[in-house]
């Protein structure tokens, strides 16, 4: 049956949700870059979509600005379809990874750009623009051509233009990539204090996980045109949902191993990586007899040079790496077994005791609520 909604009408929703996809679909010849997405985004919440290139979070945000079509499917702003709309008749507006200055227009051409050719009156553009301009801390750089700016204050410029229009929705496509690290940190807390005194919605795509976990409310982790997982940067990390999610957020220890007790509050994992067992301090969904994956985060194994006491949860083996990261020393141990994992130790503790050194015989070891059990 063809479907007879219109672009443009309104559509019921939760009263707290404000961008809603349902059931998209984007199709480029033989390849599908996006298959049958739902995704639900909170009123002046800032959303990242993170994953890998290819994996089709640009693809979803052009669908979502209406610079590429939608196969199927629909796509909702404040309650109201917009899948049929084009660009210009959207409360929509994207700032590029490129930024897309004007380099022959000064900083309050580039940001009052946008306004006229909505034909907006002259003294309403210079209130406006000033405006934004102040909002970034811009405003006595009007005057200067995009050349004669850092990349920073590029980045500010580019967010003043996509602010100045007062969008619904802001859609970020990389907003930090072109900085380098140091202010990129910075800017990442900038950016975010800006839009929660702006309140617009924010939807950013990234491939830079600490990106994400710095500035999202929520995230969602896309892999092969799907949404994989979704939640807040803890529940995301602390708790993901595959093996994928796992080895993709951060950085992990994968076991593989086999489930011998299956208890309500706990279980056994019986693992040939290991010199001894598991022991998980709650129940999981998976049957006694079924092949798991058991992930361990680097900050939650310790490195100790005595043999644990303990029947569970460590391993022996030779530490054949140590890097100083400042407030931490990142350990890299191979086990019996072969298996290389890290250990993220503080330099607090490595100051208070004889620190282990390369080609040490050491000792990894967990507590029994550290562990995630995910299925294979």
């Amino acid at each position: 049956m063809a479907d007879t909604r219109v672009a443009g009408q309104n559509w019921s929703a939760d009263a707290d949700e404000f961008v809603r996809v349902e059931d998209v679909v984007k199709i480029y010849g033989d390849t599908v870059a996006v298959k049958s997405l739902n995704l639900s985004v909170r009123r002046q919440e800032m959303f990242a979509l993170l994953g890998s290139s290819g994996c089709g979070k640009s693809t979803l945000l052009r669908m979502l600005a209406g610079f590429e079509e939608v196969t199927s499917g629909h796509i909702y702003l404040d309650n109201q379809d917009i899948t049929l709309l084009p660009p210009y008749k959207r409360p929509v507006n994207m700032m590029f990874q490129s930024y897309a200055l004007f380099p022959h227009m000064t900083v309050e051409a580039n940001v009052a750009f946008g306004l006229k050719q909505e034909g907006v009156p002259r003294n309403e553009i210079h209130e406006r623009v000033f405006e934004a301009l102040d909002l970034v801390q811009m405003a006595g750089y009007s005057r200067r051509k995009p050349n004669q700016l850092s990349g920073g204050q590029q980045q500010r410029v580019a967010l003043a233009r996509s602010l100045v229009k007062r969008p619904k929705l802001l859609l970020l496509d990389e907003p930090m990539s072109a900085l380098d690290k140091q202010i990129r940190q910075k800017t990442q807390i900038e950016l975010v204090k800006i839009l929660d005194q702006v309140g617009v919605t924010c939807i950013m795509v990234t491939h830079d996980q600490e990106e994400a976990m710095t500035m999202a409310h929520r995230l969602a982790v896309m892999s092969e045109g799907q949404i994989v997982q979704c939640g807040t940067p803890h529940d995301v990390y602390a708790f993901p949902n595959s093996r994928f999610v796992a080895g993709f957020i951060g950085s992990t220890n994968l076991f593989t191993g086999t489930i011998t007790v299956d208890e309500p509050d706990h279980v056994h994992i019986e693992s040939a990586d290991l010199t001894r067992p598991l022991y998980v301090s709650h129940g999981v969904s998976e049957p006694l007899g079924m092949e798991v994956y058991i992930s361990i985060r680097p900050e939650n194994l310790r490195v100790v040079r005595e043999q644990p006491d303990a029947d569970f949860n460590w391993g022996h083996g030779m530490v054949t790496h140590v890097a100083w990261m400042g407030s931490y020393s990142r350990y890299q141990v191979r086990l019996d077994s072969g298996q290389v994992v890290e250990a993220q130790v503080p330099s607090m503790l490595l100051a208070q005791a004889d620190a282990p050194g390369i080609d040490d015989e050491v000792f990894v070891t967990w507590s029994d609520d550290s562990a995630t059990v995910l299925p294979s």
